[in-house]
């Protein structure tokens, strides 16, 4: 649609997950518009996320260092690991500052139809995690749809053979919503995860 170079950022904006190619013109067009848009900075993250940026060798969180800043807090309670499946699900449930335990990033989530099973996924590492006998309660907080739920079913069966209590977010209604316009299973999962008053 534009010329040259334009198009060629345009169309590298459109590769990154969640931008459509209007998005991808609008970002294009404010970084050649707006003259105090710092490219040079830019450019320059882009490139050293690639040498400093890590995983940690634990839990599988972003970090700069060996291990992440989760890791390395000793006030975080060794006794429980919340399992998700992304390093940004750790951003999610930290900004709730309810969590005070350690996380385990899995890498994904089981998905035959993408080719992703057991295997592919951080599982090894995380019943590593669990075999010396700290961690006495394992959360599974993988996203509530059918790769998401089949990861935490699998888990589960998993760690049924070990001495650890295995919990599961609890999923139902948002705050807000309108029962009309949940969906039967949203609606089914809010009655299984009701609690008395």
């Amino acid at each position: 649609m534009y010329d040259g170079i334009v198009q060629e950022l345009i169309d590298e904006f459109g590769r990154l997950p969640g931008i459509g190619p209007k998005s991808a013109q609008r970002i294009a067009f404010h970084i050649l518009q707006t003259p105090t848009f710092d490219v040079a900075r830019l450019a320059e993250l882009l490139t050293e996320i690639r040498v400093r940026v890590r995983f940690c060798e634990i839990c599988g969180n972003v970090a700069e260092q060996e291990r992440c800043a989760i890791c390395r807090d000793p006030r975080r309670n060794p006794a429980l690991i919340c399992v998700v499946e992304d390093a940004k699900d750790v951003a999610a449930i930290e900004r709730t500052r309810e969590f005070r335990g350690l996380y385990h990033v899995l890498g994904g989530a089981i998905s035959p139809i993408a080719g992703i099973g057991p295997d592919d996924l951080r599982i090894a590492q995380l019943m590593t995690r669990l075999a010396d006998g700290t961690v006495q309660e394992v959360i599974l907080a993988t996203n509530p749809n059918l790769e998401g739920e089949a990861t935490a079913s699998y888990l589960s069966r998993l760690l049924t053979t070990m001495q650890i209590t295995v919990s599961r977010l609890a999923s139902g209604l948002p705050v807000g919503g309108d029962l009309e316009y949940a969906d039967e299973v949203t609606l089914g999962r809010a009655f299984e995860g009701r609690r008395v008053l």
